[in-house]
């Protein structure tokens, strides 16, 4: 068993009170149950944003070991049956497989873990959204590690000075790419700037040692369908050559636009929020972000702090119901619905194929207006 502490976040939407709104305390109460039974975990603490069921775990097995990730899978196995009772919305949908098959990550649920030796203070904040997608932390991910207009120890910390490495995934063709920042950061912004298809997985220092990570599974891509957003998660460790706690909440603090939203089809403000908070109502919204603080201690979570819970983010919650209102008032027009590329796996395609037969070239006169015409 490794001496080093591995932190597992895995989340997944196993029933929504009421619709896509809120979690049920019994499922939080079962989810602790089946933890709390689990003699390999080091601690956990279980939590929610929105209709999402978050699992937190430090453990010394590694990262995707099976022991773990058939935990989590159990858990949220078991509190699907109390939803699918109760006839919560979307029982079990992020449960896309029939069995366990060794390890979640492609099965559903979201992931983000990482493995690391504990410093000698090692202060983590772990990050979980509802209605978007895992390319709403591009963004922040950006400014914390790259912008010193957000984070000045890029510039004054000499442990921070030589700058990150970003792992950068194409969720599409499925293959990952490295960029050494600064001297890359044009060449990364290419490809985070389109969240939709490339999302950052993981940020290092530039001796390897690990500082973020997120989920990057796509439901739709893995269920060749529509089931919804993925609502993911990250980890992002503080302080001592990484960036300061304040640092790495700040991007929060001015709310940027995410895919997701209703029917997780327009574009809307990622709002920081309390987990009392948390629960998306207007128009299944807006998207939602909590940040909760924990000090690891010898493997165990000390905490958390939840820092959206601060009123210094009323005026974010403020600005993100502005930029709501007026990202409402388009209705069924881009940009507040995705572009047609992002809605494949709605009713676009089937309304195309219906009409396919009916589009002629702009130059044939044999079109239906001519038709009436005459």
């Amino acid at each position: 068993m490794s001496n080093k502490i591995t932190l597992s976040v895995i989340k997944a939407d196993i029933g929504g009170f009421v619709g896509h709104s809120s979690v049920r305390p019994e499922l939080m109460e079962k989810a602790n149950e089946c933890l709390a039974k689990a003699e390999f975990l080091e601690d956990f603490h279980v939590t929610h944003v929105g209709d999402d069921l978050n699992l937190i775990m430090t453990h010394r097995l590694g990262e995707e070991n099976q022991q773990v990730h058939q935990l989590a899978w159990n858990t949220f196995l078991a509190c699907t049956e109390i939803a699918k009772k109760m006839k919560l919305y979307g029982a079990g949908q992020d449960l896309l497989a029939d069995a366990f098959s060794g390890n979640v990550k492609g099965m559903g649920p979201g992931v983000a873990e990482m493995e690391f030796e504990e410093r000698k203070s090692e202060p983590v904040i772990v990050f979980a959204a509802d209605k978007t997608e895992p390319g709403a932390w591009n963004f922040p991910l950006y400014k914390i590690f790259a912008d010193p207009f957000n984070t000045i120890g890029l510039v004054i910390d000499p442990k921070m000075h030589e700058g990150f490495l970003f792992e950068v995934h194409d969720l599409r063709e499925n293959k990952k790419v490295v960029f050494s920042l600064p001297e890359e950061l044009y060449d990364l912004l290419v490809f985070i700037g389109a969240p939709g298809r490339f999302a950052v997985k993981s940020v290092y220092k530039k001796d390897g040692t690990i500082a973020a990570t997120s989920s990057t599974q796509k439901l739709n891509f893995l269920a060749g369908k529509y089931v919804g957003k993925d609502d993911p998660v990250c980890i992002v460790r503080c302080q001592s050559g990484l960036p300061a706690v304040g640092e790495v909440l700040e991007p929060f603090a001015n709310p940027h636009l995410v895919s997701g939203w209703m029917r997780g089809s327009h574009s809307g403000p990622l709002m920081p929020v309390s987990v009392k908070h948390s629960n998306p109502t207007r128009f299944d919204g807006p998207p939602r972000v909590i940040g909760l603080g924990f000090q690891i201690a010898e493997g165990k979570l000390i905490g958390p702090q939840d820092f959206f819970e601060d009123v210094a983010y009323d005026k974010a919650r403020e600005k993100a119901n502005e930029i709501a209102n007026y990202m409402r008032s388009l209705g069924p027009f881009e940009p507040h619905r995705l572009n047609l590329d992002e809605m494949e796996y709605t009713t676009m395609p089937g309304v195309l194929n219906k009409l396919k037969d009916r589009f002629a070239d702009i130059d044939d006169s044999s079109d239906e207006v001519a038709a009436a015409k005459e």
